[in-house]
């Protein structure tokens, strides 16, 4: 079941219950032309791999986030292969099709971003980002093979809205691979891919980016919370609850705001990815 089977979303992603507490509260960006929004994408896309970048989640060369091009939405743009995410900026994004043609950039394409990445965009026309890399708490709560605990309000962001894919067959360099993993992510906004780590998907890169680094910290509580606990039981949170709370943490609009957060202050601390 995904978020709009169980809550009304008005056209920002805010549920109305929420949007009926709050005043003055900015709105996703309207956009005059499509050159316009693919730089706010690019520039969007450049903040999200300098945060990854600064919460530890790259690993050597491993990891993607791609985000469509409004104009050719049957390609995306991705970081370039071998650069580090603290190096990423608007001007070394690389633009590739779904039969993996580097059209725009100087860089190699990541083959594994491909094959995961383009089956994702194919079968889901709603997201426009998909966020994946090998961060430590991710990578160790996959190898559980099983789903988030709603343990906590913030897990409830994933209530209901998340799958295990249980088929790991090593690096994902085949398209069928990335299919699979297409098919079981299903509506879904997350996914934890048993023994590999997180992917998670968004209607804005914002929405992508920030469920992925919301999902990698409440993998590393959970962790936490059983390793405190010595075997006993988890206190999780009532049925009831959780669908509340999801109306107003697991919204499109909440994974926005919470990402702007984070990427006002990276423009106010290190402005140099918008180059």
């Amino acid at each position: 079941m995904n978020a709009p089977d169980r809550i009304r979303l008005n056209a920002d992603g805010m549920a109305p219950e929420v949007a009926r507490l709050q005043t003055n509260m900015p709105s996703p960006p309207r956009f005059t032309s499509l050159s316009e929004e693919r730089l706010h994408r690019k520039q969007r896309l450049a903040a999200a791999f300098r945060i990854f970048g600064q919460w530890g989640l790259g690993e050597g060369a491993a990891g993607h986030i791609t985000v469509r091009d409004p104009e050719h939405p049957e390609t995306f743009w991705l970081n370039p292969f071998g650069v580090h995410f603290s190096r990423v900026k608007v001007s070394n994004l690389i633009r590739v099709d779904h039969a993996g043609n580097v059209v725009e950039g100087d860089h190699p394409v990541n083959r594994a971003a491909f094959a995961i990445h383009s089956r994702i965009h194919q079968a889901r026309p709603d997201v426009v980002a998909a966020a994946h890399t090998h961060g430590v708490y991710g990578r160790a709560f996959s190898a559980l093979g099983r789903p988030l605990a709603m343990i906590s309000q913030d897990a409830c962001a994933f209530y209901d809205d998340h799958v295990v894919y249980d088929d790991y067959g090593g690096v994902v360099l085949e398209l069928d691979e990335g299919a699979r993993i297409a098919s079981a992510l299903g509506s879904c906004k997350a996914a934890i891919l048993r023994n590999h780590g997180l992917l998670t998907v968004g209607g804005s890169v914002d929405e992508a980016a920030w469920w992925y680094l919301s999902m990698e910290r409440n993998c590393q509580v959970q962790l936490m919370a059983e390793a405190a606990a010595h075997g006993q039981p988890l206190r999780l949170v009532p049925e009831a609850s959780c669908r509340q709370a999801y109306g107003v943490v697991g919204t499109p609009f909440a994974g926005w705001f919470s990402f702007n957060l984070l990427y006002d202050r990276l423009v106010a601390e290190a402005p140099g990815f918008l180059d």
